[in-house]
């Protein structure tokens, strides 16, 4: 169930209206961006995890959460920079080729955090609390920057806003990325935090009354 939604939330922002709008609105790119990896990454990881196709169980030295939180930043942060920005606004090979990075790096962070050996897996779910909270920080940080610079940062923008102002939509798309990318992975941190709070370190004593 949570695979299939995750799947249809891919295809919803890959085959819905938000690409043809990304050239033109710097808010609907964002939005894209966050649908991929706080929302479509995370519900296949927990679609897969602990099963026979979970990545973390078959191939577990792959998928650590720390490393895995440290490749996201780099490739967050990159498709951020001017560059590499503008040629996935205005490139079809240049968006095909962020957004699968997007999902890979997502799928990486939060498989690594959420998946693996069920019995085995308390040291991950504590290495994923610290890669997901990583990972909500720069998310944050990014986000602010955007949403409270005093002037455009990308000067694609005053080309391509629409009739916009440039700086509303810098502003609203950094928005976007505080409300919907760090508070999604700093839920799914606090959600671990729990999960591990619930579970002792130490087993349980046999035949005590």
């Amino acid at each position: 169930m949570l695979l299939g939604a995750g799947i249809i939330t891919l295809g919803a922002v890959w085959l819905g209206p938000l690409p043809a709008l990304a050239p033109r609105f710097f808010s609907a790119h964002m939005t894209m961006h966050m649908g991929v990896v706080a929302f479509a990454a995370p519900l296949i990881s927990l679609g897969l995890a602990g099963g026979n196709y979970d990545p973390a169980r078959k191939f577990p030295r792959l998928f650590s959460a720390i490393q895995a939180s440290i490749v996201e930043l780099v490739v967050v942060w990159i498709w951020h920079a001017p560059t590499l920005h503008y040629a996935a606004r205005h490139s079809t090979t240049g968006l095909m080729i962020e957004q699968g990075m997007f999902l890979a790096a997502g799928l990486l962070v939060w498989s690594s955090s959420l998946g693996g050996i069920p019995e085995k897996s308390r040291d991950r779910r504590a290495a994923g609390v610290v890669a997901l909270l990583l990972t909500s920080m720069h998310m944050t940080l990014l986000g602010a920057l955007l949403s409270l610079a005093p002037r455009p940062l990308y000067g694609h923008l005053l080309e391509t806003s629409a009739g916009h102002s440039p700086l509303d939509e810098q502003h609203l798309g950094g928005t976007i990325m505080l409300g919907v990318g760090g508070v999604s992975y700093l839920a799914g941190g606090l959600w671990l935090s729990a999960g591990l709070l619930r579970r002792p370190g130490t087993p349980r004593r046999q035949g005590v009354a």
